[in-house]
């Protein structure tokens, strides 16, 4: 039986930490995290917050381990609806990233903080 996506964000959800763009920026000003688009190129290209670095979701295990190899260090993850980032922490978390956020708004909104 396959599950539903909605049922799948439900299940995952609350074992995330998950946060605004507003206090994201606070922290990564002061921790000096990873913010990471996890949305297509395309879309990445037609409006991006200032410091995120574009892993699309199918590559970011692999394209992060090599860019970040401290498991300790804040990543925080976006997309346009926190569902990809929500999918994606979870990945993170499963091959060893211990400090993994979600930032839970739009992709329009948070280039808007950023």
């Amino acid at each position: 039986m396959l599950t539903p996506i909605p049922d799948l964000l439900k299940t995952i959800t609350p074992n995330q930490r998950r946060i605004s763009a507003e206090q994201a920026k606070a922290e990564l000003s002061d921790n000096h995290g990873l913010l990471i688009d996890v949305r297509e190129p395309a879309e990445h290209a037609t409006k991006a917050a200032t410091g995120a670095i574009n892993i699309p979701r199918g590559l970011l295990e692999m394209k992060l381990m090599e860019i970040e190899k401290d498991a300790n260090r804040p990543i925080y993850l976006h997309c346009a609806s926190s569902a990809r980032a929500t999918l994606s922490a979870e990945q993170l978390t499963r091959v060893g990233y211990k400090n993994v956020t979600v930032i839970t708004c739009k992709a329009e909104h948070i280039c808007q903080v950023f």
